[in-house]
């Protein structure tokens, strides 16, 4: 971690690829993140989408630092699987933290690490969509991490929810690591390395997963509140 920059927590690719004493610690950190974003509300800045598609580009050398596979499919496969059970984690804690301390969040002033007006909006995307809001937020960041919180605070019933939850969490892992994984395999076939081209990567991905939220607000009429 030498010349090490603020700026770099910005890079999903810095913590795939970060080691403390020469020992890689990528796919714990890579958990860890999706943990947090999916259950822990101050968890909607980390870069969930584009750190699960560089995951799949880097899916060998995260799992070869726990146990060497020589199948390549095996490898992205149980990459998935344990973001996808993590994402069904995170969304659990959520919805238990929804459902103990809703009240406590509306009343609660905005800080740093809390903006009420996320929790308000997810509030209405989860009343409009019900429980698909779980699957469609899991890939739509600030709603990914509020959706389960509100899910808790309005009492959906669980079965319900644990069958979104886990659908979405599914989903969500397996479509961007297989994406990044294979898609890296196609344009490497073409002679183009997107280990190269990462930071165009990550804007493309920000684009288009923000791309829903920003038309929503822009819907908004002018006098209401952003």
């Amino acid at each position: 971690m030498n010349n090490f920059e603020w700026t770099q927590l910005l890079n999903p690719e810095f913590y795939i690829t970060l080691s403390v004493g020469g020992f890689q610690i990528g796919l714990f950190i890579v958990l860890f993140i999706v943990f947090a974003e999916t259950g822990l509300f101050a968890g909607f800045f980390l870069p969930g989408d584009s750190l699960l598609f560089l995951a799949g580009i880097y899916s060998r050398d995260l799992v070869e630092n726990v146990a060497f596979i020589p199948n390549d499919f095996v490898n992205v496969f149980l990459l998935a699987t344990a973001v996808a059970v993590m994402g069904v984690l995170g969304n659990m804690t959520g919805y238990w933290f929804g459902a103990k301390s809703g009240y406590y969040l509306f009343k609660k002033e905005d800080t740093f690490w809390f903006k009420k007006k996320y929790l308000l909006q997810s509030k209405d995307f989860f009343e409009k969509y019900g429980g698909k809001a779980i699957i469609y937020a899991r890939f739509l960041p600030i709603f990914r991490t509020f959706a389960p919180i509100v899910a808790g605070i309005v009492s959906m019933d669980r079965k319900k929810f644990m069958f979104y939850n886990v659908l979405s969490s599914f989903l969500w892992s397996f479509i961007l690591i297989f994406a990044g994984h294979y898609l890296y395999g196609v344009f490497l076939k073409q002679g183009i390395d997107l280990k190269k081209h990462i930071e165009y990567i990550i804007i493309i991905i920000i684009i288009i997963s923000t791309f829903p939220v920003l038309v929503k607000l822009l819907k908004k009429r002018p006098h209401e509140e952003i």
